[in-house]
């Protein structure tokens, strides 16, 4: 796949080991006029991602930093199950606030199972089981998604570390293993809601960092309110 004509100054910003840029615009958005560049993988799936870049972030330190991956549910139809758009919010704003950094969008869907299994997971959690329950009665791993495409998008972004906003350390150890400098996590507290309290406390027992306290108070008014 080769850029138009017109993207000819996309060859600026390099090709690398797992992606290269194919298109950028400007993206005017409620928290600001966003620099939108889409890289695809060169190979396998050849998927699209998304780098979403405010102000200037080449060759700074500390440059606020969301690595999100896709959620179709949540982000497109509001879905009450998960905390995906309220992250995404926050990681926006948080960034709209500095007045610099960047949202890596990552095109794997359902912690990387896809779409379809999802679904098929989202009917087991309603069964009883929890997130990490469902995909493994479904054959995969608890967390299928990888960063690679996500460190090589920063390296050609020329970031020099980041301030990661996330509620993930498994998040944060594995953009460091893929060779990004991780100055600092950022917290990502999103609301806790009836449908999404069981959702954050199998979270909470992976190790996320997620306040006990909000899931127990939602946990308790929940069952005064059954």
């Amino acid at each position: 796949m080769t850029p138009p004509p017109s993207q000819g100054p996309l060859r600026r910003v390099g090709v690398g080991r797992i992606v290269e840029a194919y298109a950028r615009a400007s993206l005017p958005t409620k928290y600001g006029e966003f620099n939108l560049t889409v890289f695809h993988e060169k190979q396998g799936l050849k998927l699209e991602h998304v780098a979403m870049v405010l102000g200037d972030v080449a060759g700074r330190d500390g440059v606020p930093t969301r690595v999100h991956s896709e959620c179709l549910t949540g982000e497109v139809f509001g879905s009450l199950r998960c905390d995906c758009r309220d992250q995404l919010d926050i990681a926006l704003k948080t960034i709209s606030d500095a007045g610099f950094g960047v949202v890596v969008y990552l095109r794997q869907e359902g912690r990387g199972i896809g779409l379809g299994n999802k679904i098929r997971a989202y009917a087991l959690q309603s069964a009883g089981h929890d997130t990490y329950e469902a995909n493994r009665i479904l054959g995969f791993p608890e967390d299928a998604r990888h960063y690679g495409a996500a460190a090589d998008i920063l390296r050609l972004l020329e970031i020099r570390s980041v301030d990661l906003i996330t509620n993930n350390p498994m998040k944060v150890a594995a953009l460091v293993e893929e060779g990004v400098p991780v100055h600092r996590r950022i917290p990502a507290a999103a609301p806790v809601n009836e449908h999404n309290v069981a959702y954050l406390r199998a979270k909470l027992a992976q190790g996320h960092l997620i306040d006990s306290k909000a899931l127990d108070a939602k946990s308790g008014s929940s069952a005064k309110a059954g």
